[in-house]
């Protein structure tokens, strides 16, 4: 029973926290925190674990860039009335933890590959929400942010010829 009720708990606080915000732009909220996130997270561990200067540039400059973003999409959903998640998503925390166990050249290229990889699912995420959403902080956010991401993306590819 108390189980029940602290999952109807829980519910309807989370309902409450996105009342009134577009279901497509909660998931892009959800989304883009997370994907925010895991590049915080690989950005810090390439400064760790690059073999190359490059890998390591490259991965402070996402943790610095990403952190920055983070505040802002958290100052956007409260002005918006939603709350953005604490951590990555599972499948962002498997790939965390697989780069974790790498080392040298391999874990270069696979950095390089995952941003950007990453970064062209995230330009499209933030594509949609730029254009499709309704006005307001969200979509500001979405609009402001996506050149800083096509930029990361011509740098992930530079970066990725780099460590082949």
């Amino acid at each position: 029973m108390k189980k029940i009720m602290v999952a109807t708990l829980l519910a309807a606080a989370s309902s409450a926290a996105w009342a009134g915000l577009p279901t497509s732009d909660q998931d892009f909220v959800t989304n883009a925190a997370q994907g925010g996130m895991a590049e915080v997270a690989l950005g810090k561990l390439a400064t760790h674990q690059g073999a190359s200067a490059a890998v390591k540039k490259f991965g402070q400059q996402m943790t610095s860039d990403h952190s920055k973003a983070n505040a802002e999409l958290a100052t956007a959903a409260k002005k918006a009335g939603a709350t953005v998640p604490t951590a990555p998503s599972d499948k962002q925390n498997e790939t965390l933890t697989e780069m974790k166990g790498m080392k040298g050249a391999a874990f270069d290229k696979a950095y390089a590959d995952a941003m950007v990889k990453d970064h062209e699912e995230t330009i499209a995420l933030f594509e949609k929400e730029s254009s499709k959403a309704d006005e307001g902080p969200v979509k500001t956010f979405a609009s402001k942010t996506l050149p800083t991401l096509e930029h990361h993306l011509k740098m992930a590819k530079d970066l990725q010829q780099q460590v082949k």
